[in-house]
């Protein structure tokens, strides 16, 4: 299949604003026709595409190899329920603390450490994950790029994020991740969210599960928003939540599932596959109270909470990542590298520790280190115009001119605008290679 690009699906919003009906699909869940300019196919190809981003700036896949195979065995048990089984599903925890879940278009979807650990059965998983089968049963990401709403941030990927905001080497602090927090992930109508509780509560109880698993996952996000708002901003922008959507699915509990009320809830076997991640709960929620104090810009807190966390958890890839973005934020770019070196030791698959060593080895002009830093992340998640944009400056530093040249030509063909765009034009038209 084709790469799924950016002027395809522009073309494709362009064609249902005036009404072209030729993308009409029959709704697998509805069974109903609707507008639809995605096809299964191109489902498939933009959560190829662009999942990977998400998940590293979650940090990456845990690297716990009990936790994600149970995550995908309880996944595929619920999805085997769904209106559309034979997607390729798949099924993750990721390292970040926070608390949420998300589903790709094409059935890739992810639980962070922070909602996991906030479980307590593994009926409330199931609860979780059918809730995220039902976005991709219903095809609601598809169904909101077919109105227009998801075009730009899909379509344009990190480009769309890059050309936001030049990420100055004196500013790091404003983009220390690849993409904003969110930034690809679908945002959902209420209607889309009452249609994933429904589809969610029939598989979970289709596979085993009994249904009161749904009211204690709605019960415990309802705690945690009411502890800390700040917790769950991320998961009720693109998950709203209301109490009618707890009443919806109380009703249906009473009245549809009531001879399921006797399916058993797995708590044991829940408590069992998570053990591993349940003894790190106290750093973890240290990496939590650092990351809260690190966006209130509470750098010397953050540290604190941070060396917590590292005294509890010393090889613990996301607390490093943070720290060295701590860091580099306080302008201590020798300690960021040392920090961000440790967690390229400890996780080389994952790409977000190279990115921020690069950017401390580029502030402190150790040019070559930022070059190969920025070389390593592009080879393992491609794409991203502003790793190209300081692969440029650190060739440009190195005095390797034809790669500068390189490397800004193809961030200019992405990004077209920003301050980093205006610089690499600068730069290719003092050398001669653009004519005023």
């Amino acid at each position: 299949m084709r790469k799924l690009t950016r002027r395809d699906l522009l073309q494709a919003a362009a064609l249902s604003s005036v009404g072209y009906l030729a993308g009409c699909a029959v709704n697998p869940v509805s069974g109903q026709s609707q507008l639809m300019l995605l096809s299964e196919g191109q489902e498939v190809d933009i959560d190829r595409q662009k999942s990977p981003y998400q998940f590293s700036e979650d940090y990456g896949v845990v690297q716990d190899q009990r936790l994600n195979s149970y995550l995908n065995e309880t996944g595929r048990r619920i999805a085997a329920q769904t209106h559309r089984p034979r997607m390729p599903y798949s099924f993750r925890a990721v390292n970040a603390v926070y608390v949420n879940a998300y589903a790709f278009p094409g059935g890739s979807i992810a639980l962070t450490r922070g909602i996991l650990l906030k479980l307590d059965n593994e009926a409330q998983l199931a609860a979780l994950l059918g809730h995220e089968l039902g976005h991709v049963s219903a095809r609601h990401t598809a169904q909101q790029m077919s109105k227009g709403t998801l075009i730009q941030a899909l379509s344009g990927g990190v480009a769309a994020v890059a050309g936001g905001a030049y990420t100055g080497l004196g500013e790091v602090a404003s983009q220390l991740g690849s993409l904003g927090a969110g930034a690809l992930l679908a945002s959902y109508s209420r209607d889309n969210e009452r249609e994933a509780d429904a589809l969610g509560l029939e598989y979970m109880v289709r596979a085993g599960y009994g249904p009161e698993g749904i009211l204690g996952l709605m019960d415990m996000l309802n705690r945690e928003s009411k502890r800390d708002p700040s917790a769950l901003e991320l998961m009720f922008s693109t998950h709203p939540m209301s109490r009618e959507r707890y009443d919806a699915a109380k009703r249906a509990i009473d009245t549809r599932y009531r001879q399921a009320l006797n399916l058993p809830q797995f708590r044991e076997r829940y408590l069992d596959n998570t053990a591993k991640l349940r003894g790190q709960k106290v750093g973890i929620e240290a990496i939590e109270r650092g990351v809260s104090a690190l966006a209130k810009k509470d750098l010397k807190g953050a540290e604190g909470h941070l060396n917590e966390a590292l005294r509890l958890l010393p090889d613990d890839y996301a607390a490093l990542v943070v720290m060295a973005k701590i860091q580099l934020v306080a302008k201590k770019d020798s300690q960021a590298v040392v920090f961000a070196e440790r967690a390229k030791r400890g996780y080389p698959q994952e790409a977000q520790g190279y990115y921020v060593s690069g950017l401390g080895n580029l502030r402190q002009k150790h040019f070559d280190g930022a070059y190969n830093d920025f070389s390593q992340h592009q080879r393992l998640l491609a794409g991203n115009p502003n790793t190209t944009f300081y692969l440029g400056l650190s060739a440009e530093g190195m005095g390797r001119r034809d790669e500068a040249v390189r490397h800004y030509s193809s961030y200019l063909q992405t990004v077209k605008q920003g301050e980093q765009a205006q610089y690499a034009y600068q730069r290719l038209t003092e050398w001669g290679y653009v004519k005023k």
